[in-house]
């Protein structure tokens, strides 16, 4: 453990009612950040303020796919909270459908969360941080964006677009001293806050299968864990990863066995 290590710094997470984004969450809190948990839906993250005290976790229910409504949360934090260090855009949705099966609105939603809602929290925190002349953005990934998967076109190509658009901010606040870094972990489950299948029943268990046949032969090991992804976070928000940015940081056990 490293307690501490993060005293003295306010981060905020979005996604933070789901999976991975409260695990993201939790971790930084352990760590010492003061954390701003955010997500569209009240519940989990009224729960997480309830079990650390406000003191250390602040729950906010906003929609990151309304930009008037991320501009004010972010003002908000900064003049009540304190300067925003960290930004982890946990927020995710999957949605699994073959691409002749999808919808526009399919498409739409999974854009406006995945991609648009990380450029919305991204440039308004951007912005500060670059005046402060600090500060760590990290987005989590999805290991499909460099392995295709069958059913996932559409999940996969807003991930892609959400770890580029955070690459290129890397590059353009590198000189300001701001890191943005992505983490892409393997499994479903630890990869957003949503997962809205569009298969049910035997379908939905034949495209399970798909999916597992069509992975490479990762190396055994244990089963995922959303705290794999938040150690990964903890780690690139950290001075430990001072050196470290437009870096893509695979927690994924080896699922997408890149060269």
């Amino acid at each position: 453990m490293r307690e501490g290590e993060l005293s003295g710094r306010t981060a905020l997470v979005t996604g933070a009612g789901g999976t991975a984004g409260e695990a993201v969450a939790r971790l930084l809190a352990d760590r010492g950040a003061r954390v701003i948990a955010v997500d569209r839906e009240a519940d989990g993250i009224t729960a997480l303020q309830s079990a650390y005290g406000a003191a250390r976790v602040i729950a906010r229910a906003v929609d990151i796919t309304d930009r008037a409504a991320v501009e004010s949360l972010v003002d908000e934090a900064e003049r009540t909270v304190g300067p925003l260090d960290i930004l982890v855009n946990a927020a995710g949705v999957l949605r699994a459908e073959d691409v002749a099966a999808l919808t526009d609105q399919d498409w739409d939603d999974l854009f406006a969360v995945n991609t648009t809602g990380v450029f919305h929290l991204s440039r308004a925190v951007a912005r500060r941080m670059t005046d402060r002349r600090a500060g760590s953005i990290i987005t989590v990934g999805a290991h499909p964006v460099g392995v295709p998967r069958a059913g996932l076109a559409e999940y996969a190509a807003s991930k892609a677009a959400a770890a580029l658009f955070t690459k290129c901010l890397g590059s353009e606040l590198a000189s300001s001293g701001v890191r943005c870094n992505v983490v892409s972990p393997g499994a479903p489950r630890v990869s957003g806050t949503r997962h809205r299948p569009a298969a049910a029943g035997r379908r939905g268990r034949a495209r399970g299968a798909a999916w597992a046949a069509q992975g490479p032969a990762a190396p055994p090991g244990p089963a995922a864990d959303p705290h794999d992804l938040a150690e990964a976070v903890a780690f690139l928000v950290s001075d430990r990863a001072r050196h470290i940015t437009m870096h893509d940081l695979h927690a994924d056990g080896a699922l997408a066995l890149r060269a």
